[in-house]
Formats: C-alpha cells, sequence, structure tokens
C-alpha cells in the first residue's frame, strides 16, 4: 500500500527533474511513511512514498527488471501474488524478491495486459517499458485505488494516487471544471469520469491506458466489467454454501501481511460476517475496533461488543462526540475535490484507532452494493414490480400528477411519506433510481444557481450519468441495472474514495473482501429473489450467515455511521452556515445566487426546513475551492 506519482512525455523525451517528481511524492506522503524512492530517466520519471505491507526488506520502489527494461511504481496489495508467482516460475522466471510488486512487473513482461485478468487484488500501478517508450498503467476491477491524471502544455503526462500529487506540478492549470460542481451537489461527491479540475482524469475501474511516445493521449480500455445477464441455477442451500466458500477464500487471501493485521468492527451484518470468519482462519484473537459516540441515537458499540465477545476477538472502543464537526478541515485537506458523505468523519476516527496497533485492516465494504442491501434498492425493486405492471403513459399520468399534489410530510410516520413514491412510479426507471440516489434535486440546484452557471453547464445534468449506465448495463431485471449503475458510480466515487483517502490520511491500509471480484460476479448472477425479498436486502447473504452470526444482527435495522449534520448547523455550526451565504470562497464564485443561499441558511436555522445536508455540502465546496483556488 503506497502512493505513487509520475511524468511521462509523449512526443519528445525530454528531461525530468528529480525535484519536480520528488514534490509529488512528498504531496503524499501520509500514503507512504515508510519509505520514498524517485527513478528518472529521459523523457520519464517515477516516484514512490512506501507503507511496508509485504517483503518489507525486498519490496523497495521504483523497482527495475533485471534486465533494466521495465521499472514499476505500483499502490496496492496483490492477494494471489503467490499463485502467480508460482505459475511464472513454472515458465523459467526467476525471482528476486519475495513481493507481489515484483510478480506484477514480471507478469506484464511475460503475457502484457493481459496479466491484468490474473491478478486479484486493490490496485494502481505505472509500468515504464525503455525498448519502445511507452507507459501502461491499470486501475483494478472495482477501482478500490485510485489513479489521476493530466496531459500538461509541456507535452508531459502527470498522474498520482491523489489529486494534491498533481497540483504539484506547476505546469498544471487550476481552472474549474462547472459540470462537477453540479455532479458534486448532485451526488454528494465528485464522480470518477469527472474532476473539479479542467484536464484532470480519473482511470476509470477496471481500465488500462498505455501512453506510447510519439503517439497523442489515447482513450483508456476496459479490461474488466460484471455483468447481470446470466442467472445462477441451484437451490438456496446449494448457493449459500458457495456464497460462504467465497467468502471465506476472500477473507483468507486479504488476511496475508507482514505486518499486524486487524478489522473494522461496527456491529453490522457486513463487518460481523468478515470478523466471524477471521477468526475461523485465525489462531490468534483478531484485532478489532469499534467507534462510538456519546449519544445513543447515534452509538452501535454495543453490537459490537456482543460480535467481538463471540467471536472472542481482541476489541478496542473509543468513544468520540457526536459533535465531531472539527475534522471537517482536515478531510477536506485530505479528499482535494469536495466530499460531502459525513460518514467520512467516523470512519476517519476508526481508522485512527485501528492505526494505533495495526497497519492493515479488514473492512465490510462492499456487500451492499454487490448483494443489494441499501434500503433504496429494495424500494426501488418494488417499485419496478409496478412499472413493469403498467404503461409509461399510464403512470405518469396518475402517479405523476399524485406526486405533484401530494404534500411533502417528512415528520410523519413512514406509511403516510408517499409523495416521493408516487414521484418515482411516474417515472421512467433510470429517471426514478438517479432521483433516488442524489443527495440535492435538480429543480432545487437550479434554483440555486446564478444565470451565468446554467450558461456554464451548457445543459449538462448530472443525472443523466445513471440514466446512461442502467441503459447500457448488461442486466435483466430493473434491480440489476440499479446494482451496476451503483457499482459504476456510486462505489468507486463515493464509498472506495471515503475509505483510501480516510485510511491512507494516517497511513492505513484498509482491505474489502467483500469486493472481491468472484464475489461480486458470483452476486450479479443471482436471482432478484436471492437478493431481496420484500424488504430484507441481503437475503441469501443473511441466511448463509445465520450460521455464524444471530438474528439480531442479522435483521436488525441498518443504522449506518450517522451525523447530526441537521443540528450542528443550528447550533455551532450556524455562523459557517451564515458565512457559506456571504463572504465565503463559495459566494464568491459567481456560481450561486446570494440571495436563494441567504434563503436556504435562514429556513434551515428557523426550523422551516431542513436543509442539513445541503448546507454540509455547500461547507465542504467552500472548503475545497479555498484549497485548490484561494
Amino acid at each position: 500500500m503506497c502512493g505513487i506519482a509520475g511524468i511521462f512525455h509523449l512526443q519528445v523525451a525530454k528531461p525530468v527533474e528529480e525535484a519536480r517528481v520528488r514534490a509529488m511524492t512528498d504531496a503524499i506522503a501520509h500514503r507512504g511513511p515508510d519509505g520514498v524512492g524517485v527513478w528518472v530517466a529521459p523523457g520519464v520519471g517515477f516516484g514512490h512514498r512506501r507503507l511496508s505491507i509485504i517483503d518489507l526488506e525486498g519490496g523497495v520502489q521504483p523497482m527495475p527488471s533485471a534486465d533494466g527494461r521495465q521499472v514499476i511504481i505500483f499502490n496496492g496489495e496483490i492477494y494471489n501474488y503467490r499463485e502467480v508467482r508460482a505459475e511464472l516460475i513454472a515458465l523459467g522466471v526467476e525471482f528476486r524478491t519475495h513481493s507481489d510488486t515484483e510478480v506484477i512487473l514480471e507478469a506484464y513482461r511475460r503475457w502484457g495486459a493481459k496479466s491484468l485478468d490474473r491478478l486479484n487484488g486493490m490496485f494502481a500501478f505505472a509500468i515504464h517499458d525503455a525498448a519502445d517508450a511507452s507507459l501502461f498503467v491499470a486501475r483494478d476491477r472495482m477501482g478500490v485505488k485510485p489513479l489521476f491524471y493530466a496531459e500538461l502544455s509541456d507535452g508531459s503526462v502527470i498522474f498520482g494516487s491523489e489529486l494534491k500529487a498533481l497540483t504539484a506540478h506547476p505546469l498544471l492549470r487550476r481552472t474549474p471544471e462547472l459540470s462537477a460542481v453540479d455532479d458534486y451537489l448532485a451526488f454528494g461527491y465528485v464522480p470518477d469520469d469527472t474532476s473539479l479540475l479542467q484536464g484532470v482524469k480519473k482511470l476509470p475501474a477496471g481500465h488500462h491506458l498505455t501512453l506510447k511516445r510519439g503517439h497523442p493521449l489515447p482513450a483508456s480500455i476496459r479490461w474488466w466489467d460484471v455483468s447481470f445477464a446470466d442467472r445462477a441455477r441451484g437451490s438456496a442451500r446449494d448457493l449459500e454454501a458457495e456464497l460462504v466458500d467465497l467468502m471465506r477464500k476472500a477473507v483468507t487471501a486479504r488476511m496475508i501481511a507482514d505486518v499486524p493485521l486487524g478489522a473494522f468492527l461496527s456491529g453490522g451484518v457486513d463487518s460481523s460476517a468478515v470478523v466471524a470468519l477471521m477468526a475461523e482462519e485465525s489462531r490468534e484473537a483478531v484485532k478489532t475496533c469499534s467507534i462510538g459516540f456519546d449519544h445513543p441515537d447515534y452509538d452501535e458499540t454495543r453490537y459490537a461488543a456482543e460480535i467481538a465477545a463471540r467471536f472472542a476477538t481482541d476489541h478496542r472502543v473509543r468513544i468520540v462526540s457526536a459533535d465531531d464537526y472539527g475534522l471537517a478541515d482536515t478531510l477536506a485537506d485530505h479528499f482535494d475535490e469536495p466530499f460531502a458523505d459525513a460518514s467520512a468523519l467516523p470512519t476517519y476516527r476508526v481508522s485512527q484507532l485501528a492505526r494505533e496497533t495495526v497497519t492493515v485492516a479488514l473492512s465490510g465494504d462492499g456487500a451492499d452494493e454487490a448483494f443489494a442491501g441499501y434500503r433504496r434498492l429494495t424500494f426501488f425493486n418494488a417499485e419496478d414490480r409496478v412499472r413493469r405492471l403498467l404503461p409509461q403513459g399510464f403512470r405518469s399520468n396518475v402517479f405523476g400528477t399524485l406526486g405533484r399534489i401530494y404534500p411533502k410530510m417528512d415528520w410523519a410516520p413512514q406509511k403516510l411519506r408517499a409523495k416521493s413514491t408516487f414521484q418515482a412510479l411516474g417515472r421512467s426507471e433510470g429517471e426514478a433510481y438517479a432521483e433516488a440516489v442524489g443527495v440535492t434535486p435538480m429543480a432545487l440546484r437550479h434554483r440555486l444557481y446564478t444565470d451565468q452557471m446554467l450558461g456554464g453547464l451548457g445543459g449538462h445534468r448530472a443525472e443523466d450519468r445513471y440514466i446512461k449506465a442502467m441503459a447500457a448495463a448488461p442486466a435483466r431485471d430493473g434491480l440489476d441495472r440499479a446494482q451496476y449503475a451503483d457499482m459504476q458510480i456510486w462505489l468507486p466515487g463515493d464509498i472506495l474514495t471515503k475509505v483510501d483517502r480516510t485510511s491512507m490520511a494516517v497511513s492505513l491500509e484498509a482491505r474489502e473482501p467483500l469486493l472481491d471480484y468472484r464475489l461480486i460476479e458470483f452476486a450479479a448472477r443471482l436471482p432478484v429473489s436471492m437478493r431481496v425479498r420484500g424488504t430484507t436486502g441481503k437475503w441469501l447473504m443473511k441466511q448463509a450467515m445465520r450460521r455464524y452470526l444471530p438474528d439480531d444482527i442479522l435483521f436488525r435495522k441498518k443504522m449506518g455511521f450517522v451525523t447530526p449534520i441537521s443540528a450542528w448547523f443550528r447550533g455551532p455550526l450556524a455562523e459557517e452556515a451564515g458565512r457559506i451565504a456571504q463572504g465565503s470562497t463559495l459566494a464568491q464564485t459567481g456560481w450561486f445566487d446570494p440571495a436563494a443561499l441567504d434563503r436556504i441558511v435562514r429556513d434551515h436555522k428557523s426550523g422551516l426546513s431542513d436543509h442539513g445536508r445541503l448546507l454540509w455540502q455547500l461547507m465542504m465546496l467552500d472548503k475545497s475551492l479555498s484549497r485548490l483556488f484561494g
């Protein structure tokens, strides 16, 4: 686990200054406090910051091949590197180290881009080949590890693990991308197919890119995708057994490390399942950690304690204030682009706690996307059954009308809050899910924008990204298409960005066994009834885990990391809320109508409306703008 950065000249092999590469890697020093390496050659420069996990002595980077033709820098872990290494040894390859880095390098030398199919892991890496003056970069299937890149005015392409590695280069122009601002307000994060800085790109998950000197910068190539088009056959019992076997293999593979290892434990289904399988494999007590809150409405430590006792883990708990808003500046520093998922605060705190005793921590991320665990997916599945029964014209006329006239009653019992359901049923499948997964509707965003901003957007609509992804999904069912879109957009843009930045901020390697690609492919083939039954998501997974976990863990209401944002902006952050409308960097952009911002702030403070999440979005956007453009 590391941070990487580099420079490659596309047209002419101009000299690369070592100091420039070093400045890029210094900007991401938190990703690798155990070592730093810089290598330069005509037209290319590589930088590496190392967090030592495997082969502590031999895995130094940048790493050249034995003949010096290729050089690699790598961020991540390859969980099956021993198997690939054995295959290469059988083909006559001689290894100088026991590192997974050298396995990637030798696999690429033998099989080229096809080597990616053999790798099971999380990774972003770059390989320079001196013989054909090329640079090959690749990103893992799910997008666990990030990679930013941009073409500069001097003909070079720069790349790095975080945006701050690129902004350390003096030639990177800092011009805001207005469409990314709209995307951020729509979803709460900047998606992987765009960036807040014009000209900066993110290599998409499951893609690779080959740059060759003398040729223009090409488009990336997809090397892996998940398909929901096929269906698994077999009884529920057989599928349960297959699922447990896959989960066990995924967890076991991620327990390989030459440093202390543990797990996050929230007491939810996913982290509890991971800990159960770790305990089954480990001869020693598994090290687990949980964050609790000093407010009972947000605290889940009693459930984590129940699992810790059940599996006799070495468990540590830290209680933090529910009013942990002071972390906002720290998060803005580490995320670079604006990020409004407030669960990043407790994720940072639990990473801090874990890092006190371990260097690697397993998490339960990924199961909600793979097995349809989110409530929005179960609701969407129920709505989609109605859509299939009634024609679009009828739904638009009847439910669309009801959605317009039915009052919005957020204060009422769940059964009476029908407005959003009527609105969803009146829309097409893609429109409905794009609205469900968003956080700030387009109509509200447009009320905030100035005419200048609306003109700059040129008709861009953030929701179209979801609509297009669902329309192009290799899928059979509406639920398939929604999950596919989540895996393409939400998972890398929100969940994996959150875990990567918060864990690497404290030099902790987080591993996600439930995102093993074999598990993802298995889940995508499950019949809808094996994923969702009624209002229960992750149905098969919960049934399979009954042999390990009690029902009060498996079937309790999903809580997740919750933060009292709305209360903050009526209390300790009230002054911050007022600054958003007047005097902030955001207010000075000309993108937002000051009167509209002021109205949002006043209505929230008075209790007339709840705009807490929107105010958090605006505040985090302001903090990012002041850092990138201030």
